[in-house]
């Protein structure tokens, strides 16, 4: 059996994000990055970034679609515009994108290299094999469009790449992480997400090196041999076949005992997901299943029943109250939370909504304010003084005690109709507004 560290399903979506969220995304996102700099080093977020659960979430608190593929092409997008600039600062660079971006990669690399002591063709090459890799030695019926190279100061890296599988309308995103790289054929992937297609051709699995070794011995043969064993392959009447790509429709190889390239996986190549798996659902709206009211439950409770002198510090920045001490206890826990902590990704949308409407439109006003606080906590405790980075972090902390030893159940319902009441008051929006 071939084996791969995790899955999620994403519904593949097309459309734009428009300028008014794709510019609050870039200011967030980058001041979740900064935060997590300081208080993490740079190889957390190259650790976080190659997680597609917490990936997920930060695009769910972003205010993207919850469950859509397109969370992956925006938030490298916004990333990449917010952190870009400020890359001599943070030492953090991204490189690629998607379609025509995603081939300027290398020279991008070369750039990078050229004012550093990294070795570019390192770079190029290490790029070049996760995109060869997840293209051909994973044949599993998507086509990478997408590819993003997020490289520190220090020469670790990260990559972030996309797929489509165009029949079925699902995208795959594959997570790299050069911290635990050993090998780029050999169990190389921190995680893959996507949908479950059943039976691929994964010459990456362990288990896999004898094929590996006989796909290089079948290289040394004779033109004259391969050609032969190639007419065996066209020839319709061979008589073993075995699941490829997206579907499980068979492909005709050679016979059994003839089989050369695949010794070990003559009966099946059936992949088995195992490790951190999530499914994202095709349906827009949050449903009460998609969300862990517990969880939402602690971050109501910390927003609207703490006490105030938990957080006077954040409180007395003005007009923040109990809505924005929602969004910033979901940011908080992006930015201090566990693994453990974004096998809900949906949970996340209720900091900011979706641009789609889903749970409820963008409230403009609360985002603005959760970008405000933020940024006004990172200046502070660049200056040393950590009271509102300390009060942030303690939103999160808080909400998980509530959540550990209280029952707060959110009231699932009465939340999203409080948030749609009060939309227009906090400037809700949504990709259908002018």
């Amino acid at each position: 059996m071939i084996k791969s560290t995790g899955h999620a399903d994403l519904p593949l979506h097309t459309g734009t994000v428009p300028r008014w969220l794709a510019d609050r995304m870039r200011d967030l996102g980058s001041l979740i990055v900064e935060s997590l700099i300081l208080n993490y080093g740079r190889k957390e977020v190259l650790s976080r970034l190659s997680d597609p659960l917490w990936f997920q979430s930060l695009g769910s608190v972003l205010g993207m679609d919850w469950h859509s593929s397109g969370i992956t092409t925006s938030v490298m997008y916004a990333l990449k515009r917010g952190l870009n600039p400020r890359a001599s600062e943070l030492g953090i660079y991204i490189c690629g994108g998607r379609g025509k971006y995603s081939r300027r990669t290398p020279e991008e690399l070369l750039m990078l290299s050229q004012n550093s002591n990294l070795d570019g063709e390192a770079l190029v090459r290490s790029s070049r094999l996760c995109a060869k890799v997840d293209n051909t030695a994973v044949q599993d019926g998507f086509q990478l469009y997408q590819h993003n190279f997020i490289l520190s100061c220090e020469g670790d890296w990260a990559v972030v790449q996309q797929g489509m599988n165009t029949d079925s309308r699902t995208a795959r995103r594959y997570h790299w992480c050069s911290e635990n790289l050993r090998s780029f054929i050999d169990e190389p992937h921190s995680a893959v997400t996507g949908e479950n297609q059943g039976k691929i051709l994964n010459l990456t699995a362990n288990e896999a090196n004898p094929t590996r070794s006989a796909i290089m011995d079948f290289t040394k043969e004779s033109p004259d041999k391969l050609l032969h064993e190639i007419k065996k392959i066209a020839d319709p009447d061979s008589s073993f076949s075995m699941g490829y790509g997206g579907s499980s429709k068979s492909v005709s190889l050679v016979p059994k005992e003839q089989n050369l390239l695949f010794p070990e996986y003559a009966d099946s190549a059936e992949i088995i997901y195992t490790g951190r798996n999530i499914t994202m659902p095709a349906h827009h709206e949050v449903l009460k299943e998609d969300v862990d009211l517990k969880r939402l439950g602690g971050v109501l409770a910390t927003a609207y029943e703490s006490h105030p002198d938990n957080f006077e510090n954040l409180l007395l920045t003005p007009g923040l109250g109990p809505r924005t001490l929602q969004s910033l206890t979901l940011v908080s826990e992006v930015i201090h939370g566990t693994p453990s902590r974004f096998t809900d990704p949906a949970r996340f949308s209720f900091a900011h909504g979706g641009k789609d409407g889903h749970p409820f439109p963008v409230p403009l006003k609360v985002y603005d304010q959760s970008i405000r606080v933020l940024q006004d906590c990172i200046e502070k405790s660049k200056l040393g003084y950590n009271d509102k980075s300390d009060c942030l972090r303690r939103l999160h902390t808080t909400a998980l005690n509530i959540e550990q030893n209280c029952q707060p159940l959110a009231n699932f319902d009465a939340t999203i109709a409080r948030e749609k009441a009060h939309s227009k008051e906090w400037g809700g929006k949504t990709v259908y507004d002018n």
